[in-house]
């Protein structure tokens, strides 16, 4: 008898569980190898902070007033700069703790609301890293280098926000779904056309996907400035979306935390079971490894590039209609703060792998949001996060420089590989 699909997602799920619980031998010893992979990204995290603690001095005007006093007062405005510095960016993203347990001993509810509300932010900051990201580890798994996810990203938003002012009258038991796949096509759409040039034509898919985003950003200056423009806007932005294609609120005003996080972590799971627990997946990870060796055991290469890059493009077209349905209610000029490029070093960051892509994209959602509140606080730049974000980012793509700044044990050769095939790769 067939299995049922829910059934093999159960099946997949109980085994999952029973290999984290009851390891086998050979993934004991992984997961010995894989001690490294957590810890050298803490430990890139820890030096990126030392780093970012010294821009910080260097770019403070009390520091060096507090040296021209003496050493003494030069060093005391150095610790005070950057405990301000980093102590806004903890608060501003996680929250401050005396806070949350003054709001939680009052009772009242709009007091915890604003508590927790920088975590939650983080969260709604994280959403969209989360879809794209996945979006370009899929691509990478099947040896598809996507640069296209920014492009596929606005086109997700434009045919989720039609969808949702649009069509009127509908339950959001069907608006919701209805936007949401909406924005899913118009991703894949994106994705499908660089994906099919690139195994039909041997077409380069990242000179095919960069056009392909400069295609997305002139059609949707046209589109909000002519077809798709709100009547009597001043600004090229379009109609509002219906409340029935709304995403959920979880906890109301002011917080905006929504159905979407849950929406991005399910997709995580589902893309997490597809890469590792089907045959389809195999297919995929091979092709992406090693099309030689696919094509000799008879895969279809054309067929698992295409659909590889149009889950891609999908996945990142989910990230655009989570913004326009669950943050934004419209869609206007310059939507994206350039999700789709920086999903391309998280799906780097998080090894390809789903779980490593939700906690960087995780991390990444926390850095951006706490940088406003540091930025206000303690008059440190804005840029200074980004500064953090780019030297992470490149200890943990080379690891050999923590191994050597911490005398880490080197992994044996094949212990620690990352292939990314795509830069003109068979």
């Amino acid at each position: 008898m067939n299995k049922t699909p829910f059934s093999k997602i159960k099946n997949a799920t109980q085994i999952f569980f029973e290999e984290l619980i009851h390891p086998s031998p050979s993934q004991k010893s992984r997961r010995g190898l894989g001690g490294q992979a957590v810890l050298i990204p803490l430990l890139a995290i820890f030096t990126g902070l030392v780093i970012g603690a010294i821009f910080i001095i260097s770019t403070s005007e009390e520091v060096y007033a507090g040296f021209g006093k003496s050493f003494a007062a030069g060093l005391a405005a150095s610790w005070n700069s950057v405990a301000s510095a980093y102590s806004a960016l903890f608060t501003g993203s996680i929250g401050d703790p005396s806070t949350i347990v003054a709001a939680l001993k009052s009772g009242d509810s709009l007091a915890i609301k604003k508590a927790f509300n920088p975590i939650l932010e983080s969260l709604v900051a994280a959403n969209p890293y989360i879809f794209a990201s996945l979006g370009v580890a899929l691509g990478f798994r099947a040896g598809v280098f996507n640069i296209g996810a920014e492009g596929q990203l606005y086109m997700g938003a434009i045919f989720s926000v039609f969808v949702g002012y649009s069509i009127t009258g509908l339950s959001p038991w069907i608006h919701i779904p209805l936007a949401m796949g909406a924005g899913a096509l118009g991703g894949a759409v994106w994705g499908f056309v660089p994906g099919w040039l690139k195994a039909k034509t041997g077409g380069h898919e990242v000179i095919n996907t960069i056009m392909m985003n400069y295609i997305a950003y002139n059609l949707s200056t046209w589109l909000l400035s002519g077809p798709m423009r709100r009547p009597g806007a001043y600004n090229p932005i379009t109609a509002n979306i219906q409340p029935s294609a709304i995403l959920p609120n979880f906890f109301g005003p002011p917080t905006r935390l929504h159905l979407g996080i849950v929406i991005a972590l399910v997709m995580a799971f589902l893309v997490y079971w597809l890469i590792f627990k089907t045959t389809w997946g195999f297919e995929l990870r091979t092709v992406g490894s090693n099309p030689k060796a696919a094509r000799y055991a008879g895969m279809n290469i054309v067929l698992v590039t295409i659909v590889g890059m149009t889950l891609s493009g999908a996945l990142a077209g989910m990230g655009g209609a989570n913004e326009v349905l669950g943050v934004n209610y419209n869609l206007a000029l310059a939507f994206s703060s350039g999700y789709g490029f920086d999903s391309i070093a998280l799906a780097l960051l998080g090894k390809n792998n789903p779980i490593g892509v939700v906690l960087a994209s995780l991390l990444y959602g926390t850095l951006r949001n706490g940088a406003t509140n540091m930025q206000v606080v303690s008059g440190v730049p804005i840029y200074i996060v980004q500064v953090l974000q780019a030297i992470i980012l490149a200890f943990i793509a080379a690891p050999a420089i923590i191994r050597t700044v911490y005398r880490l044990r080197a992994p044996k050769e094949g212990e620690e590989t990352l292939s990314v095939r795509g830069w003109g790769g068979a």
